[in-house]
Order: C-alpha cells, then sequence, then structure tokens
C-alpha cells in the first residue's frame, strides 16, 4: 500500500476571517511553567473559522445540524477541478463539472456560486462540494447559493488550502467535528494521493 497524505486544511489560529466576522482568540488558563500539571488552552472563535463544513442549520431555519451530517460524503473518492471564472454559473457548471459525488474546486480563493450554479450543481446529484474560496456565496449573496446547496443535500466544505494540490482524482477524509445544535464545524481535512487497498 503506498499513498501520499496531502493536508488541505487551513490553520484555526489564522487572522484570516471573513469580512465581519471575530478574529479568533486564544488563552492559557493551564500551564507546566505556572506549577501546573499540564498545559490547557481555551479558544473563542465563529466556527466557520478556518478549513469547515456547513450544515443545513447555517442557512436554513429548523435544518439539520452538523452532529446529523451524512458522514460518508465527506469521506470517499473525490475530483479537484481548477477554475479560473470569479463566478460559477449554471452554464459554466453544465459545461464544465463532471459527474462526480465530491468535488473540490481550486481557484485561489475567487471563485464562488451564483443561485444558477448552486442550483444547477445540486441537479447533479453532488454529495459534497469544497472550495479553497472563504465561501461559496459572495458578499452580494450568501443566502441564495447556501440555501440551494444545503437545500439540495449538498454538503459544504470551505476554505480549504488546495494551492499545492493538482486537478485530478484523490481520496477524500474531511469529517466534521461533531457538535450537536450548531450550523458548522471544522474539519481536518485531507487527501490521500496513489493507491489504495481497502478490505473488507
Amino acid at each position: 500500500m503506498s499513498y501520499r497524505i496531502i493536508d488541505i486544511s487551513k490553520d484555526l489560529n489564522t487572522k484570516n476571517v471573513y469580512e465581519g466576522d471575530p478574529i479568533p482568540s486564544f488563552s492559557v488558563y493551564k500551564s507546566i511553567s505556572a506549577g501546573n500539571s499540564c498545559n490547557m488552552a481555551a479558544v473563542s472563535t465563529t466556527l466557520h473559522t478556518g478549513t469547515h463544513a456547513d450544515a443545513p442549520l447555517h442557512f436554513i431555519n429548523g435544518g439539520k445540524d452538523i452532529a446529523s451530517a451524512e458522514l460518508s460524503a465527506f469521506v470517499g473518492e473525490c475530483t479537484v477541478i481548477e477554475v479560473n471564472e470569479t463566478v460559477i454559473t449554471g452554464k459554466f457548471v453544465n459545461d464544465n463539472f463532471p459527474q462526480v459525488k465530491r468535488l473540490l474546486i481550486k481557484s485561489g480563493g475567487k471563485a464562488y456560486f451564483d443561485v444558477t450554479g448552486a442550483e444547477e450543481a445540486a441537479d447533479m446529484g453532488i454529495e459534497l462540494i469544497g472550495t479553497d474560496a472563504m465561501s461559496v456565496g459572495s458578499a452580494g449573496d450568501q443566502k441564495g447559493p447556501h440555501t440551494a446547496l444545503l437545500g439540495g443535500n449538498v454538503n459544504i466544505l470551505e476554505n480549504l488550502e488546495l494551492k499545492n494540490v493538482s486537478p485530478g482524482r484523490y481520496f477524500l477524509l474531511a469529517q466534521p467535528v461533531k457538535i450537536s445544535g450548531v450550523d458548522g464545524a471544522p474539519a481536518r481535512a485531507l487527501l490521500l494521493d496513489g493507491y489504495l487497498f481497502w478490505s473488507k
């Protein structure tokens, strides 16, 4: 068995957050140097900082929380494509998206969906869409694309690190942290590149 692990997660301890979101803050409340038996830190941040998954509850009132996410969508073969467009429209989806279960979009963080693009992607039956942008939507319209995807049973991964990933097929491991009753959660997203042997 031979494969390479590629970490496509961004650090939660980052000052690069979505405009208007609070910057993460960390505090140490136990330290060995202060005489405690261990080091322990606490963090204050939104659940949409760094690499994370969105739950339907994020934009759909009464939608499923992140603890109810279908984990199989976050684990399995995926395809990475490179997108040079800024706006992913319905026409672009129809002309360029492959028929796959899991699709990761590499765009240097610049591409986002409009409503038509999100609706077409959902109609394709894609189970998961990941992006290296901070969001699948734009500053002018977050609700439309998110609602179309999440309401169409498409799981969302945002803020991936794909700059060193070539387009192609990989094996994705990106389960969100289990937190009941909330609209999203951090994820440690990995790609396995190469031959992978599975046995029952």
